[in-house]
C-alpha cells in the first residue's frame, strides 16, 4: 500500500552505470507514469516543485502552459491531503525571476504565468506569481496551503533551512501509491557515527502509514 525510501545518491547511481538520476525517476519509468512532481509536507508550510533534478537553464525552459497546468493539478493533489483548516486555503505560485518580473523588466515568464492563471480553472484557488524573495516570509505562511515552486532549489532552500532535517516529508505525486521519502541527502560523512537524525524518517514513515490507511478507506 505504501513505499518509503531513505535517501539516495545520485552521483552512485550515475557511477554504476544505471541511467536514472534518482527515485523519482525510477517509480516514472517503473509505474509507467508521466510526469511525477515532488512535494514537501512540512509544519510550518507545503511545497510542490514545478520542475525535477534539472539545471537551472532547462527548469526555466520547461515551464510550458502544459507543464505549469500538470503541477497545478500535482499540488492539488497535496493540498487534498493536508488538513482541513490547511486544505481551505489558496496555494500560492511563486515567481521564476527577482521582483518577479517586475512587469516583464526582468523576465517575462512571470506575465505568461499571469495571462495562464487568468484563464485557467485555478484562477481563484492560485495567488501569484508571488515575489520570490519575500514569499516565505514567516507572515506568509499562514496565508497558502502550497506553495508552487518553479525550480527545485526555490522551494527546498527555505523548506530546508526552515524544517531540517529535524522534520519534513518528501511525497511523490502521481503514483498510483503512496511514497514517501525523507527531505535531505545521504549524508555520507556521518557513516557509522551514530549522529544521524532520524526525525524526517520517522515523519516519512507515519506519513506513509496515515495516507495508505486513508486511500484504504
Amino acid at each position: 500500500n505504501a513505499l518509503v525510501t531513505a535517501p539516495l545518491s545520485k552521483t552512485s547511481i550515475i557511477e554504476s552505470g544505471l541511467r536514472d538520476i534518482g527515485h523519482t525517476e525510477i517509480l516514472s519509468r517503473i509505474c509507467k507514469t508521466k510526469p511525477l512532481f515532488m512535494g514537501f509536507m512540512g509544519a510550518k508550510f507545503n511545497v510542490v516543485l514545478a520542475t525535477g533534478h534539472e539545471p537551472l537553464r532547462k527548469a526555466v525552459q520547461q515551464l510550458s502552459v502544459s507543464r505549469v497546468s500538470q503541477a497545478f493539478a500535482a499540488a492539488e493533489q497535496l493540498r487534498s491531503i493536508l488538513s482541513s483548516t490547511k486544505r481551505d486555503l489558496p496555494m500560492a505560485l511563486v515567481g521564476v525571476n527577482p521582483h518577479a518580473g517586475e512587469g516583464g523588466l526582468l523576465g517575462a515568464e512571470e506575465v505568461k504565468l499571469r495571462n495562464f492563471l487568468k484563464t485557467s480553472k485555478w484562477v481563484k484557488t492560485i495567488a501569484g506569481p508571488l515575489v520570490p524573495d519575500v514569499a516565505f516570509l514567516p507572515r506568509n505562511w499562514p496565508l497558502y496551503s502550497v506553495y508552487i515552486c518553479t525550480y527545485h532549489d526555490q522551494g527546498l532552500i527555505p523548506f530546508k533551512m526552515i524544517h531540517g532535517f529535524q522534520a519534513g516529508v518528501h511525497v511523490t505525486l502521481g503514483l498510483p501509491f503512496v511514497r514517501t521519502s525523507v527531505d535531505h541527502g545521504t549524508a555520507k560523512d556521518l557513516f557509522g557515527k551514530n549522529k544521524a537524525e532520524p526525525g524526517s524518517m520517522v515523519d516519512a514513515i507515519s506519513t506513509a502509514i496515515r495516507l495508505s490507511r486513508r486511500k484504504i478507506k
